[in-house]
């Protein structure tokens, strides 16, 4: 086989549509937009126009307000955790931090940080270390004689 002989497989490749190129072209004349009227010219923006009615997204009222530069947290539950470490995903002798948790594939991408919530229950004790964590989810971890690390401060309470 040399560098001349390599070809695409046959009917791999389709060649685009080129309209407006002749009669006998098929898409001719008026290229497959049909005749007159607004979506037979160029420059059309009608999507969402209800022919002078005043459209549907504009009918209805503007509610509440999304940040530009608000914080997006991956939660993980206490039954997840307890779910993996009797898996032996995860080790409970060791410290439990982000890495350690993307590893055992409990979370996959971490946007800005891990929260951890309390829904489920924790039986071992467990040393965790995340970006920011319910009260209720501390308690729990302690109560089973572990510890919570939450490790930026700013991030938690926003959460």
């Amino acid at each position: 086989m040399k560098l001349n002989e390599i070809a695409n497989k046959p009917g791999s490749v389709k060649s685009r549509t080129r309209v407006g190129r002749g009669i006998g072209s098929g898409k001719g004349k008026t290229g497959g937009r049909g005749v007159k009227g607004q979506k037979s010219r160029s420059g059309v923006a009608i999507k969402g126009f209800e022919g002078g009615q005043m459209p549907l997204h504009m009918r209805l009222p503007k509610r509440g307000f999304n940040s530009p530069n608000r914080k997006t947290f991956v939660p993980v539950n206490l039954g997840r955790l307890q779910a993996a470490i009797d898996a032996k995903k995860l080790d409970a002798k060791k410290p439990i931090t982000i890495d350690v948790l993307r590893d055992a594939g409990l979370v996959n991408a971490v946007k800005d940080g891990v929260r951890l919530l309390a829904k489920g229950e924790l039986k071992v004790k467990i040393q965790i270390e995340v970006t920011g964590a319910s009260e209720a989810a501390i308690k729990a971890v302690e109560a089973a004689g572990g510890s919570v690390t939450v490790a930026v401060a700013a991030a938690s309470a926003e959460a």
